[in-house]
């Protein structure tokens, strides 16, 4: 009894691990302000990131942007004290303090990647259709020879068939393609079946713990 609810209590500890693993929170990056000088002074984050600012010298100092998207000032800090602000916007912030004009630094936002669609994959199929009419058959006929001359050819019964079947039947079109749509099939998620799981475990050894306390009332009995 006491080895499944461990592997329950292990379960569970382990689903709670793996559930915000899935959803990871941006990232926070530190700046110092020491030696009257900002470190370090060129900064590169991706939108959603958080930068933390603490003084390590004894005179105050704070942020104060000269150029970017958005106008950014922090108050005051004196030694030990820390100030944080999350970049949203992408693009190019410098900064200063404005204490001391000499500490300039600069930070690069950049913006989040788009997220992957799913487009769904089209087949195309053509299907000809075979013509309905019947071929026309090539009569033979004998003509008969002309002894006369003339200055355009007449074409012979033979060759006025021969001309007419070779022509392209109206009905002989291709049918149109047909469009086949594969769809996709999504996969589970691994963590809803681990979730699963775990319920199932624990429903298992309360069940156990139930049929076990009423076996000890009737033996009491």
């Amino acid at each position: 009894m006491r080895a499944l609810l461990r592997a329950a209590a292990a379960l569970a500890l382990l689903t709670v691990w793996l559930l915000p693993a899935g959803r990871a929170s941006a990232a926070s990056y530190s700046v110092a302000m020491k030696g009257y000088a900002f470190s370090p002074a060129s900064l590169s984050v991706p939108a959603g990131s958080t930068v933390t600012w603490t003084n390590y010298d004894t005179a105050p100092h704070d942020v104060k942007t000269t150029s970017g998207p958005l106008s950014i000032h922090s108050p005051m800090l004196n030694k030990g004290e820390s100030w944080s602000f999350t970049f949203a916007t992408a693009g190019s912030y410098g900064y200063v303090c404005t204490v001391h004009p000499d500490m300039t630094a600069g930070i690069t936002v950049r913006a989040a990647a788009p997220a992957p669609t799913h487009s769904a994959e089209h087949v195309h199929t053509t299907v000809p259709r075979a013509s309905s009419r019947p071929a026309h058959s090539s009569a033979t006929h004998s003509a008969p020879a002309m002894t006369m001359p003339s200055p355009t050819p007449t074409p012979t019964a033979s060759e006025a068939a021969v001309s007419q079947s070779a022509q392209p039947s109206p009905q002989s079109t291709p049918a149109p393609a047909t469009t086949t749509t594969a769809s996709t099939v999504r996969p589970l998620d691994p963590l809803l079946l681990l979730a699963g799981l775990v319920a199932g475990v624990a429903v298992l050894c309360l069940l156990l713990v139930g049929s076990r306390t009423a076996r000890a009332r009737e033996e009491e009995a």
